[in-house]
């Protein structure tokens, strides 16, 4: 008879590190518990989820060579770097080589011509040639002027249609005006490939830990998480579009684009700043986000977006927890006509607990995304069986 495992038991593995499994039973492996925890993940109809990575503590941003046959992995809470490869083809990782350890939250990875980029909280690094160097890897800092606060100091990066790399700069507080102090927190910045020509891009983003480019209109979107400390309900977090450099989105004056900080709101008008384009559910902590290029998934995902929402961490017990989800995004002409859960049941609602939290989503070659969890430790695959 099958052994029996309470979720209690599941959490302290986790906390340990113990591998994470897919909830596909496949004849290489025997059937763990954690097939039982990713069946609990709701997805449409045809979708299938698996275990793409196990074992990976604090797995946040991801990056992949062009191929997709090696993932790269940030922490935050960490210190480490890694790179995964599949060396089989069976959409699995099956080798780990650990590229960096020992660095300030480095949160964010990303790949261009041969070199992998990390983010650190006030330094970005290049590793020259990764992929012949995975053994014995070094790196160069290319620019360490960023603010070395660690509030909101871990960073997502990724390099935009025109060949600059994007590093947002949050704010080190949970609402605070920070602006005449130094004008690069609540922002996102863009640099050239060597960390030259640094220049704000957009202005008031209180916590940026996402952003992409439409495939066709090269616009960048980008998720930002609302202040906290205004109740359960309000502000809502944002996805917002930078249609040009300098445009100012709000924080730390108006929340939402229409409520104004009790503090510092009188500041200035709200006319002053661009509104979102869409309101996610306040506290759910929107991060990563792709436009879906494949045609794997069927047709309606194409071109659309997916994005990751991390679920929140102060609502009141009465309210309950909100997030811990996947969620899809139609944009139609510029501008977001539909909204919907994608995938969910990350959250026991009963306990008010969440067994995993989606952080990044990577697509792959084939078609399939990569979603990464910093809390069940691993990275799951997900694709659609025609």
């Amino acid at each position: 008879m099958k052994k029996q495992v309470s979720l209690l038991a599941l959490f302290s593995m986790f906390a340990l590190g113990v591998a994470c499994e897919g909830s596909k039973q496949t004849a290489q492996r025997e059937p763990t518990p954690y097939d039982t925890l990713l069946a609990k993940v709701n997805l449409p109809e045809g979708f299938e989820i698996d275990v793409y990575a196990q074992n990976l503590t604090d797995a946040r941003s991801l990056a992949s060579t062009e191929d997709g046959k090696t993932v790269f992995v940030g922490n935050r809470r960490r210190k480490n770097v890694y790179a995964l490869t599949d060396t089989d083809g069976d959409m699995r990782a099956d080798k780990v080589d650990t590229i960096a350890t020992d660095l300030t939250m480095p949160n964010g990875v990303a790949f261009k011509n041969g070199d992998l980029y990390v983010a650190e909280v006030s330094r970005i690094l290049k590793f020259t040639d990764i992929m012949n160097n995975l053994s014995n890897p070094s790196y160069e800092v290319i620019y360490d002027q960023y603010p070395t606060e660690r509030h909101h100091g871990w960073k997502f990066i990724d390099f935009g249609p025109d060949g600059k790399l994007y590093v947002p700069v949050g704010a080190p507080c949970n609402v605070c005006d920070k602006e005449e102090e130094n004008e690069i927190f609540a922002t996102i910045t863009r640099m050239n490939p060597d960390g030259s020509d640094v220049e704000v891009f957009a202005r008031g983003v209180r916590n940026s830990v996402g952003f992409t480019w439409h495939p066709e209109s090269k616009e960048m979107w980008f998720t930002d998480n609302g202040r906290d400390m205004l109740g359960d309900s309000i502000p809502a977090c944002e996805l917002n579009k930078a249609t040009e450099i300098g445009n100012h989105y709000g924080f730390p004056y108006w929340h939402q684009g229409d409520i104004a900080d009790p503090e510092f709101g009188e500041k200035y008008p709200r006319e002053k700043f661009v509104e979102p384009e869409y309101k996610f559910e306040p506290h759910s902590a929107p991060l990563g986000l792709t436009f879906y290029k494949g045609d794997m998934f069927p047709e309606k995902y194409r071109g659309q977006l997916l994005v990751a929402q991390h679920g929140s961490w102060n609502r009141s017990p009465e309210a309950g927890h909100i997030g811990y989800q996947l969620r899809f995004v139609q944009i139609e002409n510029g501008e977001v006509v539909k909204s919907e859960i994608f995938a969910d049941g990350w959250l026991d609602q009963e306990k008010n607990e969440g067994w995993g939290k989606p952080v990044d989503i990577l697509e792959m070659p084939d078609g399939s995304i990569l979603v990464s969890d910093d809390v069940a430790n691993c990275i799951y695959r997900i694709s659609y069986k025609k």
